[in-house]
């Protein structure tokens, strides 16, 4: 998806059928007011320049579709805490890997096998060296499916940036760079190849015409499948 500058996100308060509703107001150069409801709650991004008493009027004309959305997400149960305990086992693309923990005077991981070996000094956080590995083996991941998709399409691999947005899987600046999310490390290796495709697709179609889903078939004819599958396991990934 094609990047746009954003703002920090405001915390704001509106009242909807006598219900007091907190939601996140988050600015950009977009044309238009758009909602979004997940485990956070409600998000909403408007036009830079949009005014408070706009953007809250199509809030309540949305009200009965945002508190239907927040009631849904209470009543799922929680994602799940990423720990690091020695012998957990994650789903790390989509394959099994087993975490292998011992103190050491500098932190560090490696893969061998179907096991994760972290050394975690005794000061710092086992899951923050956790987290840590996984970033590094995403981003060695997803620069070997980028460099294996991008001459399929003519072009070179483009620059690759780790993004840890909440909302959004990745995102094309109009330079030509690429963003991936790295929590996609959680999710099987088709679902990241249908994302790695759908930015790709951009280098051509800056939008998402008739013509930008031509591209995405031609690098993944099953995107349709592989877009659901995302939208749905995406609602259940590790929080951290």
């Amino acid at each position: 998806m094609p990047r746009k500058p954003t703002e920090a996100a405001a915390a704001r308060e509106i009242v909807l059928d006598g219900q007091a509703v907190a939601y996140r107001l988050r600015r950009s150069r977009r044309r238009t007011i758009g909602l979004a409801v997940d485990h956070r709650g409600l998000t909403v991004g408007a036009p830079t320049q949009a005014r408070i008493g706009d953007i809250e009027t199509l809030i309540r004309q949305h009200g009965a579709w945002v508190l239907d959305k927040l009631a849904t997400w209470r009543e799922r149960p929680p994602p799940p805490q990423l720990t690091a305990r020695h012998g957990d086992t994650l789903q790390v693309f989509g394959e099994p890997l087993t975490l292998a923990l011992r103190p050491a005077t500098r932190n560090g991981w490696h893969i061998e096998g179907a096991t994760l070996h972290l050394a975690v000094n005794v000061a710092v956080d086992p899951e923050k060296v956790l987290k840590i590995a996984l970033r590094e083996h995403a981003r060695q991941v997803f620069a070997n499916r980028l460099a294996h998709h991008a001459p399929r399409l003519g072009v070179t691999p483009p620059p690759l940036r780790l993004s840890s947005a909440r909302t959004r899987w990745g995102s094309c600046s109009a330079r030509g760079g690429i963003a991936l999310n790295w929590r996609l490390v959680f999710l099987p290796l088709a679902i990241v190849d249908y994302v790695v495709c759908h930015e790709l697709a951009h280098l051509r179609e800056m939008n998402h015409s008739p013509r930008f889903w031509s591209v995405v078939e031609q690098l993944c004819p099953d995107w349709r499948a592989q877009r659901h599958a995302l939208r749905e396991l995406g609602r259940h990934l590790p929080q951290l």
